[in-house]
């Protein structure tokens, strides 16, 4: 069974190491540097260099379909047999996202809803970008139901760095 670990930047390296990862996405501002942890082989390793916002802003990159296809992509290329790791600044925001992103791509047939209430189950701070979701809702053709189920969650308890977290999927 695959698994998605989620964290903050500054969790990264410890959270590959605890959980043995073999992939890493990255979603931060395309200019903040990020170590890669040596474990993991840089074909194993996406950087989406977007900003966390909704609507366009001067000097900011918005989340596209771009962007969200490199993720489709590299999460149906993974091959399952070790741990991914998804992480963005706070681990709030973007990763929590892309990790809702990856379940409904490795799930097509998942009810939207049941990942969106274990996402929520397993981190309480967790607030998908919802540029993110709306992107992903409309290149897996799920019919707006991503983007409710996300908007069902609710916005996450306030928090200046999310805890590492897994998604469960079964």
């Amino acid at each position: 069974m695959p698994t998605l670990h989620v964290c903050s930047l500054a969790r990264l390296a410890e959270t590959v190491a605890v959980t043995n990862a073999s992939h890493l996405v990255t979603l931060i501002n395309a200019d903040t540097p990020v170590l890669r942890p040596a474990c993991i082989p840089p074909e194993r390793h996406l950087f989406i260099g977007v900003n966390d916002i909704t609507t366009p802003l001067d000097g900011a990159i918005l989340p596209g379909e771009e962007h969200v296809m490199a993720l489709v992509d590299f999460v149906r290329r993974w091959d399952r047999a070790q741990p991914l790791v998804i992480h963005c600044y706070a681990g709030i925001s973007r990763s929590t996202a892309a990790a809702y992103i990856s379940a409904c791509t490795l799930f097509p047939d998942a009810d939207e809803m049941r990942l969106a209430v274990r996402l929520r189950a397993a981190s309480p701070t967790a607030t998908p970008n919802g540029r993110l979701i709306e992107t992903a809702d409309s290149v897996l053709g799920r019919d707006g139901r991503m983007c409710k189920a996300i908007a069902a969650i609710g916005i996450g308890t306030l928090a200046y760095e999310g805890e590492p977290f897994h998604l469960p999927f079964v």
